[in-house]
């Protein structure tokens, strides 16, 4: 009776583990304001704005950036799978701007659900969700 328990609580472990796996690589969606003509970004162009280098889109108009806090998993993924840094990488680099009066810091929200309302009430707004956040009031802006 003790090994036949030992093996369930161990499928259940294992289980477990599976299913948060599966939920961590959930993949994470570059989104914009519904209002936003760009389609489609490069992984260059957005990695400069995200690291707010480029403060404009490709047509001119003013990019507005949302992030979630850096220990945010969803941040995490974002930034080491999108973006190709580690979050201290992009943070450090809002330092530097902060500190040498050149630049500012991403507008933080504290969930994706305020990132989605963040996005969508703000013009030129740009930011991440997971895809169960989406809606028809932000639009998912490709990236090459």
């Amino acid at each position: 009776m003790a090994r036949l328990t030992q093996r369930l609580l161990l499928a259940l472990l294992m289980l477990a583990g599976a299913s948060s796996a599966t939920a961590e690589e959930a993949p994470v969606l570059l989104v914009a304001h519904a209002g936003v003509d760009t389609r489609q970004l490069t992984r260059d162009t957005t990695r400069a704005i995200f690291a707010m280098r480029q403060r404009t889109w490709p047509d001119g108009q003013a990019v507005r950036v949302f992030v979630l806090a850096n220990d945010h998993p969803v941040h995490a993924r974002f930034a080491k799978k999108r973006l190709a840094v580690y979050p201290h990488q992009l943070q450090l680099a809002w330092d530097r701007m902060v500190f040498s009066g050149t630049g500012q810091a991403p507008n933080r929200v504290t969930t994706q659900a305020e990132m989605r309302e963040r996005l969508a009430s703000t013009p030129g707004a740009l930011g991440y969700l997971e895809r169960e956040y989406l809606d028809d009031r932000v639009q998912v802006i490709t990236m090459d």
